[in-house]
Formats: C-alpha cells, structure tokens, sequence
C-alpha cells in the first residue's frame, strides 16, 4: 500500500498516520497565565529533545492554551501520564472555555513547584518544571497552512517519587508511563529490556 498524504488516498476509514508515529509520550502540560489561571493538558507530540542541557517540547495543533500561556509567561511543568491516571488525563484533554482550571475538573490536587509558578499535579510520579526557550510556528509545503506550534523548554527542575529509585536507577517500568498510539488507542509501558550499546 502507498498512499500521498496530500490527496489522503488511503482508501482507509482514518487516517494511519498516528497508527504508525507510535507509541508517542504524553506530555502532560501544566500552565499559568499572568492572572494566575491554571491550565492543564495532554499533548502527544511530546519528547525530550537534548540532555545536556535537558530540553523537552511539546507541538500543538492550534494556537491553544498551553502555547497562550507558555508565550505569556515563559513557563510550564510536564507531569508524566500513568497508567493510574490514566482517566484524569484523558479528562484534562476536554476543551474548557480559556480561564478554567482542568486540574480541579479532573479532581486532582496540585502541588507547588519550586522554580516556576505552575504548579505540577500531586499524584504524578515525575515532573519537570522549565522554562520556555522558543516557540516556533512550523512551516509547511506551499498550499498548506495550518497553525502548529512547537514549545521547547529547558529543563531546570526534576521531582521524582523516591519510591520509584531501585538500585541506583528510576525504574520507569514500575511507574506505568502511557503513550499515544492511533485513533484511541493508548500503550502501556509495564516492561523493559536492556541492550548495551556497541562501542
């Protein structure tokens, strides 16, 4: 099977291109705007994109809250989406009228960053708090032209549950990360597997 993404000639009842760009990270985006208002929000293109010094990004297919805020003020917490909130997250991704707090509405508790103002959500067993270091719109072909923004932010602060530290190392596997994959479909990450790299 070929198909041109530009005539979507699939022939298929969605479009398989999520389907195969997986599983994705959830970036799960916690944001404040000038008055104080929180924002929180999964978005699935999301990744880390430089350790040294640790940048992570999130794009958003609109110009939406998270990317409103982040502009504003030049901030956000990423909390990782797990299997036990699963619902919380998928509760967050409604569209709520600008202004209102999507932690409250998925009944989660907030907890106070220390170098940034939004506050990253309580039961989440990691966060990163950064600082936005560029938004960029994303340039397309010629007859193309929908609003996709890229929000990178540097990585200043790493909260890890301690219960999750086994033998030196953070035990990804033990906190149940989720990813994106097609359509509705989610992925659990319950397992890992170890290769050293060949020098």
């Amino acid at each position: 099977m070929f198909y041109e993404t530009a005539k979507r000639n699939h022939g298929l009842p969605h479009d398989p291109f999520k389907a195969i760009v997986a599983p994705r990270p959830i970036g799960w985006i916690t944001t404040m705007n000038a008055e104080g208002a929180i924002n929180l929000a999964p978005y699935s293109y999301f990744n880390g994109v430089s350790s040294r010094p640790p940048v992570v990004m999130f794009s958003s297919e609109g110009h939406k809250d998270s990317v409103t805020n982040a502009k504003e003020t030049g901030e956000f917490v990423c909390n990782l989406a797990t299997w036990d909130l699963r619902e919380q997250m998928n509760a967050t991704s409604a569209t709520f009228p600008y202004g209102v707090n999507e932690m409250e509405k998925a009944g989660l508790k907030p907890a106070p960053s220390v170098l940034v103002k939004p506050p990253r959500v309580a039961a989440s067993p990691c966060a990163l708090e950064c600082k936005v270091t560029q938004i960029v719109p994303l340039q397309y072909l010629p007859g193309e032209a929908p609003e996709t923004y890229v929000v990178f932010g540097q990585v200043i602060g790493v909260h890890i549950d301690e219960q999750f530290i086994k033998h030196g190392l953070l035990d990804t596997a033990a906190m149940k990360p989720i990813a994106r994959c097609g359509y509705h479909d989610y992925s659990l990450l319950d397992e890992t597997f170890t290769m050293v790299r060949p020098r």
